[in-house]
C-alpha cells in the first residue's frame, strides 16, 4: 500500500491515515459511532500505515478541513471537570497549578477539592466552623474524608461527623454562601444541584476505613452527645468482630478465601467467641494447628493485626456483595425464611 500519491489514495486508506494523525482518544471517540465491520476495517488499514510523506499527510487534513467547513456548526465537548484536567495535566501538574488557581472557569462544582490534598485542605479548614468541614468533607470520596477529618482536632472531629450525619438536601443558594467562606483557594461551590450530602451512611462508610483507634475515639465522643446517632452507625458500620455474625456455612466460604498466615495474625487481638467459631468451621487438624501457631506466636505490631483484619473485612464485603455469605450485623435485619 503506498502513501505517496494523494489521488490514488482510497477513501478507506486517507480515513485510517486521517484517524492515526488524530490519534487514539479522538480515534477511541469515533470508534464508538461506527459499526464493527467498519471499525475493523479501519483498524486493519490503520496498521499498515507507517511512512507517509508530509506532502499527503498536508492534503489529507487539508480534504477534511474542506469537509467539515461545509457544516454550520461544530459540537464539542467540555473541556472542563475532574477527569479532563488530569487527562490533559496529568495529577501531579494537576495538583500543582489548582493548588495556585483552583477556580476553574466555567466550573461550579467541588470536583477541584479532589484535587487539593489532604494536609493542605485540613489546615484551610482548621479555623472554619463545623458546618462549613461538614459540607466539604461531605463532597468528598470515603478515603479522602478520612485523611482529612484525621488531621483535624478531636473536637472538631466529633463537631464535624455530627453536623454531616444530619446534613439533608444542601440548596444551590446555601452553597453559594459557604463558596464566599472558602476563598477563592478552593473550587467554586456555586450552580451545584441540590443532592443529599449526608446522613449515617457516609459515616458508616467512613469510619469502617479508619484505624480501630481513631475510629473508637470519634464514636466515643458522638455516643456522648448523641446516642441514638451513635447506635445508627454503628449498625451500618462492619469490623473484624462482626464476622461473628456471619452463619457457619458462610464462614466456611469466607476461610477459604483468606491466606493463613493473615488469618493467623487477625486473630492475635480476637476475642474468644469469635476464635471459637472459626475453629468450629475448619477441621480439628487445621484448628489445632491454627491454636499451636497463635500460642507460638510472639509480640506483633498492632497496625499489621489490624491490616490483616481489614483484609478479611473486605474480603467478607466482597463475597457479601456477591450473595456467597450473608452478615446479620449485630444480629438484626433480614432474617433467613
Amino acid at each position: 500500500m503506498s502513501y505517496d500519491n494523494f489521488d490514488d489514495m482510497t477513501g478507506l486508506e486517507r480515513s485510517a491515515l486521517l484517524l492515526n494523525v488524530l490519534g487514539n482518544t479522538v480515534t477511541s471517540q469515533i470508534f464508538k459511532k461506527m459499526k464493527d465491520n467498519d471499525v475493523k476495517r479501519l483498524v486493519n488499514t490503520m496498521g499498515q500505515v507507517q511512512k507517509v510523506p508530509i506532502s499527503t499527510v498536508k492534503q489529507v487534513l487539508e480534504a477534511f478541513y474542506t469537509e467539515i467547513a461545509e457544516e454550520d456548526t461544530l459540537i464539542f465537548g467540555h473541556a472542563s471537570g475532574r477527569d479532563f484536567i488530569l487527562s490533559t495535566l496529568g495529577e501531579d501538574r494537576a495538583k500543582t497549578v489548582l493548588g495556585q488557581l483552583s477556580v476553574i472557569e466555567g466550573s461550579r462544582t467541588l470536583e477541584a477539592l479532589e484535587l487539593v490534598d489532604p494536609r493542605t485542605l485540613s489546615n484551610f479548614l482548621v479555623n472554619e466552623h463545623p458546618q462549613t468541614v461538614a459540607l466539604i468533607l461531605a463532597h468528598l470520596e470515603p478515603q479522602k474524608k478520612v485523611d482529612v477529618l484525621r488531621r483535624l482536632p478531636e473536637a472538631i472531629q466529633t463537631e464535624v461527623v455530627l453536623r454531616i450525619a444530619n446534613l439533608d438536601f444542601i440548596s444551590p443558594n446555601l452553597i453559594a454562601q459557604v463558596d464566599e467562606v472558602l476563598k477563592q483557594e478552593l473550587a467554586t461551590l456555586g450552580s451545584i444541584d441540590t443532592q443529599q450530602l449526608g446522613g449515617v451512611g457516609p459515616i458508616a462508610e467512613m469510619l469502617n476505613s479508619m484505624d480501630k483507634t481513631s475510629e473508637q475515639t470519634i464514636m466515643t465522643r458522638v455516643e456522648e452527645k448523641d446516642p441514638q446517632l451513635a447506635e445508627e452507625i454503628r449498625k451500618l458500620m462492619f469490623v473484624f468482630d462482626d464476622i461473628l455474625f456471619v452463619d457457619d456455612r458462610g464462614m466456611q466460604a469466607l476461610l477459604k478465601e483468606v491466606d493463613n498466615s493473615k488469618l493467623i495474625m487477625a486473630l492475635k487481638t480476637a476475642p474468644d467467641e469469635l476464635k471459637d467459631k472459626i475453629f468450629k468451621n475448619i477441621s480439628k487438624r487445621a484448628a489445632d494447628l491454627l491454636k499451636d501457631d497463635l500460642d507460638a506466636m510472639g509480640p506483633v505490631r498492632l497496625s499489621d493485626v489490624e491490616g490483616a483484619q481489614q483484609e478479611i473485612v473486605n474480603t467478607a464485603k466482597r463475597l457479601e456483595a456477591e450473595g456467597k455469605i450473608i452478615i446479620s450485623r449485630g444480629g438484626e435485619g433480614d432474617a433467613l425464611v
